[in-house]
């Protein structure tokens, strides 16, 4: 037996420098996916797929991996599934053709699942739920860090070098994480080993992978197509059937479900995973919306756009340092609350962004949304976690994640689709001829370059004046998603939870099982 009391700080900077690991991975694609393109001669269907296929293969194996964490040690499949990503990023790198490389982005999707639901698992295992408002908060900086380290370091490393580069700068952050892994973090596992539901397992997997492609689809092709929300409604049926077959296994005498149903009985589990997805989606509309504004309106290039997210990730830093003080004396529903105002109010305020806004207004509401975030992710998602049973955390911890991802894939379609629509609307396209039209309106990247082309001014001020009256739409939108999780926190959260139950400031989870 290992007690981790002290250690355990360090094995959680250690389950950051994973998550990390794969965060670099998604911004520094969307950063190259120019230069893979002509490198690897993708039409725009590969392009597409090379994000398609890895959103794809992460909703395949989220619940798997957290049954085979809590079945055969947290820490081991953590281990494989960490070197399993870096072998798929160096495999990435020295692609040739489009079908390798949406192959290797698969199996980087498989393991980054793996990666990240172990994350989770094995801080609910470290952590009391006294500390878990704290070390959550480091979790989500980790999985925020990303957004302006990767376009950073990826513009860099493609100005400068061979495109493969790109994806090679993971393996080193990987053999590092291997390293710190094998020597932190302690093996933890179900002291029971749970029985593999092989129904629960394929269906949740065949509903996720399902409704996430229909998702894809409406960003794609848009709302309106019947295609994606028959592909939508499929997925919701299967994970319905899903559900329902778990809570008919669980009354079996001797049955053992994928998914415990008796969890969702937990108001504090149910609700703060449902929160923490209204978070993300909320904040989704910086996320999307931000990049394209500083490389399309203001024409910065990634360093530069990436550069510009860090007072997101400072305002995230804000809110999570006092979460737990906050979480002790006022209770989490009100604690949740307060972050989803300060996320909302951020979000109007930078609904108000213009052209002739100025980079210390915008630095000011971004910051202000990343203190938001960083008080309602940690206040919500310790919520969830607080009354996980340790010996399922692998599953409960991936429910979680799979919602949360589900819901980011729901919030990049429909926020997409209103900046599209907004933009499309003001586009002042008038005399473009017919080869130019349809670039410019497809998006303010494609509206610069022909303006360039055609040397016209008037059709560069409008398209950026279009995109910001769009991204201002959006964010309006996202603004509204805090109040809806405002008025869920106050409504349905538990006012105090168990971080504030006498037991929690003793070392319950302060052991860890090794071998």
């Amino acid at each position: 037996m290992i007690r981790v009391t002290g250690q355990k700080w360090w094995a959680l900077g250690t389950l950051s420098l994973a998550v990390v690991a794969v965060g670099l991975d998604g911004t520094v694609l969307s950063v190259a996916l120019p230069t893979l393109a002509g490198a690897l001669r993708a039409s725009e269907s590969d392009l597409q797929w090379f994000s398609s296929g890895y959103l794809l293969a992460l909703a395949a194996a989220m619940l798997p991996a957290g049954l085979l964490g809590d079945r055969y040690g947290r820490r081991k499949v953590m281990l494989t599934a960490l070197a399993l990503f870096g072998a798929a990023s160096a495999a990435c790198a020295f692609c040739s053709t489009p079908a390798e490389f949406i192959a290797a982005r698969c199996v980087l999707g498989a393991a980054g699942a793996g990666v990240i639901v172990m994350a989770l698992s094995t801080l609910t295992v470290l952590f009391t739920e006294r500390e878990r408002p704290k070390a959550v908060g480091v979790w989500a900086a980790a999985n925020f860090l990303a957004l302006p380290v990767g376009p950073i370091l990826g513009g860099w490393l493609l100005t400068h070098y061979w495109w493969g580069w790109v994806f090679l700068i993971n393996v080193p952050v990987v053999l590092l994480g291997l390293i710190a892994l094998a020597l932190l973090v302690p093996e933890s596992r179900a002291p029971q080993r749970p029985a593999l539901d092989l129904v629960g397992v394929l269906a949740s997997t065949l509903g996720l992978v399902i409704l996430t492609f229909g998702m894809v689809e409406a960003g794609r092709h848009g709302w309106g197509q019947i295609g994606a929300w028959g592909w939508m409604l499929l997925g919701v049926a299967v994970l319905i059937l899903f559900f329902s077959y778990e809570r008919r296994l669980s009354l079996r005498p001797g049955g053992e479900p994928l998914i415990d149903p008796a969890l969702f009985d937990s108001a504090s589990y149910i609700w703060g995973v449902i929160l923490v997805a209204v978070a993300v989606l909320a904040m989704l509309g910086v996320l999307f919306t931000m990049p394209q504004y500083f490389q399309g309106v203001l024409g910065t290039d990634a360093m530069g756009s990436g550069t510009r997210l860090l007072p997101l990730i400072g305002g995230l830093i804000i809110g999570v340092a006092p979460a737990d003080l906050v979480v002790q004396r006022v209770g989490a529903k009100l604690t949740a609350a307060g972050g989803f105002a300060l996320l909302g109010g951020g979000l109007l305020l930078g609904a108000s962004t213009s052209l002739g806004s100025s980079d210390l207004f915008v630095a000011a509401w971004m910051t202000l949304v990343g203190a938001g975030m960083g008080l309602a992710l940690a206040t919500t998602s310790t919520a969830a976690l607080s009354e996980l049973p340790q010996e399922r955390s692998g599953v409960g911890s991936a429910a979680l994640q799979a919602v949360n991802k589900v819901g980011g894939q729901f919030g990049s379609a429909v926020l997409g689709s209103v900046l599209a629509a907004v933009y499309q609307a003001h586009l002042n396209s008038t005399g473009l001829p017919a080869a130019a039209l349809g670039p410019a309106r497809d998006s303010v990247f494609g509206a610069v370059r022909v303006a360039r082309q055609l040397g016209s001014s008037s059709l560069l001020a409008s398209a950026r004046g279009a995109f910001v009256d769009g991204m201002d739409a959006a964010l309006v939108v996202s603004a509204g998603i805090s109040v809806v999780g405002l008025v869920l926190a106050l409504l349905f959260l538990p006012a105090r939870s168990a971080i504030l139950t006498p037991d929690a400031s003793q070392e319950g989870a302060a052991y860890a099982e090794t071998g």
